[in-house]
């Protein structure tokens, strides 16, 4: 009974974290060869296996980060964390933005992201400071890639195993790193057919929920094939809106093999209870 209820006030709640950031706004290097490098020949291929490639990292650091247009607006909600590539399991801390007057503190959103899973802490009127808010990303209508605030880390590389047309633009630097610049599209129902048991459900909902299901993005690979910067350009729908929110996510990724301890909650510590909209 519990989880049904979760079910029923899960999505109103996270999609929140999205729908209301964007009302209250609106209220209110160059070209390369690609014959320098093996792995540039292929560039579909070569995507489709960036995920991997991160499951054999193990983890990383990450910084998100999610600008949203709405009403001639523009706001970005930031994170940063950990995240453990072969678990599917991170943290991150979301930073909301200030309201336009710049009068309201928002505190940090805790997540935690797991397989099928997102657990929030501070985030919900009415839910005790104590207690967490778990939802089935599945029921979200664009699989927790916008409404979290910041889309997993993982699933942001699983996105590329759908990858239906790349071009390599060339080599560049970033923070120091030599990587290669990756343009193309990819397609949310057949990075569904391709993704891990844990992210299936997920981006399968995305599919299916997404104002499109065809996504732009640019993604910058180092040396070992390890995804170093991706972001996505995604049309969702936040129901408050007649027309689509443009949505830019952006998720960095640094500092390979650092320790992620990352503990979900006892059912015992999750809230049951009734949220109220904010």
């Amino acid at each position: 009974m519990a989880q049904r209820q979760q079910r029923r006030w899960g999505t109103a709640v996270v999609a929140g974290l999205v729908a209301g950031v964007c009302a209250g706004a609106a209220g209110c290097g160059g070209p390369g060869d690609a014959g320098e490098d093996d792995r540039a020949a292929d560039p579909v291929e070569t995507l489709r296996r960036a995920a991997d490639t991160l499951v054999t990292a193990g983890s990383s650091k990450a910084r998100t980060s999610m600008e949203m247009a709405t009403g001639g607006t523009r706001v970005t909600i930031r994170g940063e964390g950990v995240y453990d590539y072969r678990r599917q399991l991170g943290q991150l801390k979301v930073v909301l933005p200030q309201d336009p007057a710049g009068t309201t503190e928002h505190r940090p959103i805790v997540e935690l992201l797991a397989p099928g899973a997102l657990f929030m802490k501070n985030r919900g009127a009415g839910v005790p400071a104590d207690k967490w808010v778990r939802v089935d990303t599945a029921t979200l209508s664009d699989g927790n890639l916008v409404t979290g605030g910041a889309t997993d880390p993982y699933a942001a590389a699983e996105v590329l195993r759908g990858t239906r047309s790349a071009t390599y633009v060339g080599r560049t630097q970033l923070a120091g790193t030599e990587v290669r610049h990756f343009r193309g599209t990819a397609d949310l129902a057949v990075a569904a057919k391709g993704a891990s048991v844990g992210g299936r459900d997920a981006l399968g909902a995305a599919a299916k929920g997404f104002a499109t299901a065809r996504v732009p993005f640019d993604v910058y690979l180092d040396d070992e094939g390890r995804i170093r910067k991706v972001r996505h350009r995604f049309s969702f729908v936040n129901g408050r809106e007649k027309e689509a929110v443009a949505v830019a996510s952006t998720t960095l990724l640094y500092d390979f093999g650092a320790p992620v301890d990352v503990r979900l909650p006892a059912s015992v510590d999750i809230y049951a209870g009734r949220i109220a909209e904010e």
